[in-house]
């Protein structure tokens, strides 16, 4: 019998113009194997236990930092008697996909033979914690420049960890001025990179083919490997979570969302719409504003 991990599509606040959401969990028998769209990271606070992120796994103890990408496998094991407890962050990959010059994250969203985790101690591991505990704060509140706040947060925790991790990277990788030597399968990443950017064009798999120099077969093979969806079901799913925060986060006619998002039609927006959340979008807006919960 073939084993399929779960493929997790939502997350608390996905649906929002700052899609991300960061809790405190606890995990006393672990957490199955899954996989998703979206980016994760974790730091651990208590407990014992390990982690495995396709197939390869690592120890978690307090201080343990973990980045899981995009579509990557990962499942959580916690060792007998104990319970991890661990601030756990997921967020739209949009968030590090920041355009013009300087340095940016996005380079982070891609395989690489960088450990997917460190471990942090001393004080270090205490600047960690507090950093992590004030993004919490500044996410349940309701201050002044709260998503301001956040995105510093987010991208120093995750530039400390990047730092953190090259410190233990072999010394001829770190000579040779990069981050870690790409692993098969590496090249797929500037075209879904390039979807995330394009998919409010109309974007077709031949117009793929022309940009990456690879065939229309091989662009749709790669694709559905990593993403584990069709080239369609891919962008329709993006479409449809811009769609659904607009809807939620704006007072813009359905029509526009449609445009805006990159649907050729209101009509064919609505149908997918509805096949997908079970509802039609003026019913999810109502439905996300009024606090009732909706089915997908």
């Amino acid at each position: 019998m073939t084993y399929f991990p779960d493929y997790l599509k939502t997350y608390p606040n996905m649906d929002s113009a700052f899609p991300l959401h960061i809790g405190i969990h606890q995990l006393e028998r672990g957490f199955r194997a899954h996989r998703h769209d979206f980016l994760e990271f974790s730091f651990c606070l208590e407990g014992e236990g390990w982690e495995s992120i396709n197939n390869v796994k690592h120890i978690m103890r307090p201080g343990t930092f973990t980045f899981v990408q995009p579509y990557q496998v990962h499942e959580l094991f916690t060792e007998p008697g104990s319970k991890l407890v661990l601030y756990n962050c997921m967020f739209s990959m949009d968030l590090l996909m920041e355009h013009g010059a300087g340095e940016s994250l996005a380079e982070l969203i891609e395989p690489s033979s960088l450990d997917p985790f460190t471990q942090f101690s001393g004080s270090a591991q205490t600047q960690i914690e507090f950093l992590m505990r004030d993004m919490l704060q500044e996410y349940e509140g309701n201050e002044p420049w709260r998503l301001t706040i956040l995105a510093a947060r987010l991208k120093e925790l995750l530039s400390r960890f990047d730092r953190e991790r090259r410190k233990h990277a072999p010394i001829d990788m770190e000579l040779a001025g990069v981050a870690a030597t790409p692993r098969k399968g590496a090249s797929v990443w500037p075209i879904i990179r390039y979807i995330h950017r394009s998919y409010q064009e109309n974007l077709t798999l031949s117009d793929l083919s022309q940009r990456f120099g690879m065939s229309v077969s091989r662009i749709s093979e790669v694709i559905k490997e990593t993403t584990g969806q069709t080239f369609v079901h891919f962008v329709h799913d993006l479409r449809l979570r811009h769609a659904s925060s607009l809807l939620v986060s704006t007072d813009n006619s359905v029509v526009d969302v449609a445009l805006e998002v990159g649907f050729g039609s209101y009509k064919t927006f609505a149908r997918i719409f509805r096949e997908r959340k079970g509802m039609v979008p003026l019913a999810y807006r109502k439905a996300k504003r009024s606090g009732i919960r909706t089915v997908k």
